[in-house]
């Protein structure tokens, strides 16, 4: 077995002139040893087992991995935009539709962290035709989908309209929301927001109303607690049309002085973020978000993290994407040109690069500065255009450039002037 390749028990019994038997035997006897594996090694596969020496059988590996490595052509920067373009379904002709596009959106962008005020308007609305927010409502009151700030603040909150939101499924709770939250220093919150939160962990999940009478406090500082206590990662609620409120005070409706009511269609309750009592392991959680994060981005590398506030750090995540290269899950090799490090990518992504690659557009592409394709300055080269960011002013350079006053960075040529 070790001067022989994978071979069958019938063509070793053959080669040795010996029973077949005698052969299982023998087999059987060095599979528990550790010498050998037997398995479906050669295509096409033979209806009879295979047999192959455990040293024969890493090297094939190895080799095997390096062709398919050197099959892959590198696409350019810019190339690569185009695929992450399509791939998230910002480029036209490539949007999602109704409630079920937007559940897409949302599985494929879940852990991402983006302004809360700039997830319908300059998110959800280019990559859903015709974006209706009764869509995410639906999914946010059915319990599918929740919406909490993911990262933990590390000063004290000031809640505004950029607090970062995530969209997640329910089910992917267990390892997105950290077991333990982050101890809450009295000094963080407000008086109003610990009587809130207070509310809330004695009480459980609360009416708007319940609260204000829970605390005897005014609804406009029970608001403001709310919105605290939101952007610090500590409260969502069951939909999202409660969080629209906060984000946009017009929304609200004033009847009778001094009062303040919730919007008409705001129904839902609030109540603490949720955290799973389910234990995983270290590796279990960071197999999660490796897996997401080839989801979102199709190829990753390390500077596509470079936004990424709650995913692990890329030297976590390199040994969790090795393994899943050796398990052929994944393709390994020099996806995108001009970047150091190992890189990954789903094995339908490298069938979009390839179609990217071969059709040579360079269509430009407009993203909110708030968007997960504002890669200025982290894969296209350019000064870096922060997500906070509401209105850029136009410069002149080489591509991608943050262009025009309506707030939308522009990747495409533009010449420098003489």
């Amino acid at each position: 077995m070790e001067c022989l390749g994978p071979i069958t028990a019938s063509q070793l019994a053959e080669r040795l002139a010996l029973p077949i038997s005698d052969v299982h035997i023998a087999l059987a006897t060095l599979e528990a040893e550790g010498q050998v594996f037997s398995g479906r090694y050669r295509i096409p596969a033979t209806d009879e087992l295979e047999w192959c020496n455990r040293r024969i059988l890493a090297r094939i590996h190895r080799l095997t991995i390096g062709r398919l490595r050197r099959e892959i052509e590198p696409v350019t920067a810019s190339q690569f935009h185009q695929f992450l373009a399509r791939w998230q379904h910002v480029s036209s002709g490539t949007q999602l539709h109704g409630a079920d596009g937007t559940l897409q959106i949302i599985r494929q962008l879940q852990g991402f962290e983006i302004p809360a005020s700039a997830w319908e308007p300059d998110v959800l609305r280019r990559r859903v035709a015709g974006y209706s927010p009764e869509d995410l409502d639906e999914l946010c009151l059915s319990g599918e989908v929740v919406w909490a700030r993911l990262s933990n603040p590390e000063h004290r909150v000031r809640p505004t309209r950029i607090a970062p939101m995530s969209f997640f499924l329910r089910e992917d709770t267990d390892w997105l929301i950290a077991a333990e939250p982050a101890a809450v220093l009295p000094e963080n919150y407000s008086h109003a927001g610990r009587e809130v939160l207070d509310a809330l962990s004695s009480r459980g999940a609360s009416f708007f109303a319940d609260l204000v009478r829970a605390t005897r406090r005014l609804p406009s500082e029970v608001e403001d607690a709310l919105w605290e206590l939101t952007a610090g990662g500590l409260v969502t609620a069951d939909g999202f049309e409660n969080l629209r409120a906060l984000i946009d005070p017009k929304r609200r409706r004033g009847e009778g002085r001094g009062s303040l009511k919730r919007p008409r269609h705001a129904a839902g309750r609030w109540a603490l973020v949720s955290r799973s009592a389910t234990a995983l392991t270290t590796d279990e959680r960071t197999g999660r978000h490796a897996e997401q994060l080839l989801l979102r981005w199709g190829v990753l590398f390390r500077d596509i993290l470079a936004r990424e506030t709650v995913a692990p750090p890329w030297r976590d995540l390199l040994p969790i994407l090795l393994r899943m290269e050796a398990k052929g899950e994944i393709r390994g090799g020099r996806f995108v040109a001009g970047f150091t490090g190992e890189q990954f990518a789903r094995p339908e992504a490298i069938d979009l690069l390839r179609a990217v690659r071969r059709s040579q557009i360079d269509t430009p592409i407009e993203v909110a500065p708030a968007d997960p394709l504002n890669l200025v300055g982290i894969i296209l080269p350019g000064a870096r255009v922060s997500p906070l960011t509401d209105r850029l002013k136009p410069v002149t350079g080489d591509w991608p450039l943050p262009c025009g006053a309506d707030g939308l960075v522009r990747t495409q040529r533009v010449p420098r002037p003489p």
